[in-house]
């Protein structure tokens, strides 16, 4: 008796975790490409011509001092800092679900300062969870920074195009199973 037991649990304790790591998916998803939005909104505002010395600053056994400089926005120290900020935007993203494809996907809702009325989005296709909703995005966003903070810090030093796929497709892996979206295409 104990074993069927045992069996049924195991069974239900199964299809939870299956329920519950589709519904993950979505999730770890979303605060990866929103965590690839905000940083390179965040990149974008930045000056490119301002830049940071880094090295060693010590003296060359022959007397001079190698430097390097580098674009501030790029720098480490810089990212470091964007990222221990990037996850407290999360309460500006809200589930979506595309009219068209019935897809789900949390997207960012509340527009920026400097967008025009006719950036916002149509809210009508937003399911506002109050703040349950966005508590898990900013969990499952300081998640993935502190799992892949080096990584991330690497990826956006170099001026790449694809920060999408190489973040949450190949390093991560959240967003492997899922169709892309009309904004990676």
């Amino acid at each position: 008796m104990a074993s069927w037991i045992v069996q049924v649990l195991g069974i239900i304790f199964s299809l939870y975790i299956s329920i519950t790591q589709g519904k993950d998916k979505i999730l770890y998803c979303s605060a990866c490409k929103a965590i690839v939005d905000e940083l390179n909104y965040s990149i974008s505002k930045i000056d490119p011509k301002r830049t940071i010395n880094v090295g060693s600053f010590r003296l060359n056994p022959d007397g001079s001092l190698t430097d390097k400089k580098v674009q501030l926005a790029r720098s480490e120290s810089h990212l470091s800092e964007l990222l221990d900020e990037v996850c407290s935007r999360m309460s500006d993203y809200a589930l979506h679900k595309d009219p068209n494809t019935q897809e789900k996907l949390y997207r960012r809702f509340a527009p920026r300062s400097e967008d025009s009325p006719e950036n916002f989005p149509d809210f009508n296709n937003f399911q506002f969870d109050g703040p349950g909703g966005s508590n898990a995005l900013k969990f499952a966003c300081e998640t993935i920074v502190e799992e892949l903070e080096d990584h991330i810090i690497a990826l956006f030093s170099k001026d790449s195009q694809h920060e999408h796929s190489q973040l949450c497709n190949t390093l991560s892996d959240h967003c492997r199973d899922l169709k892309p979206t009309h904004q990676e295409l």
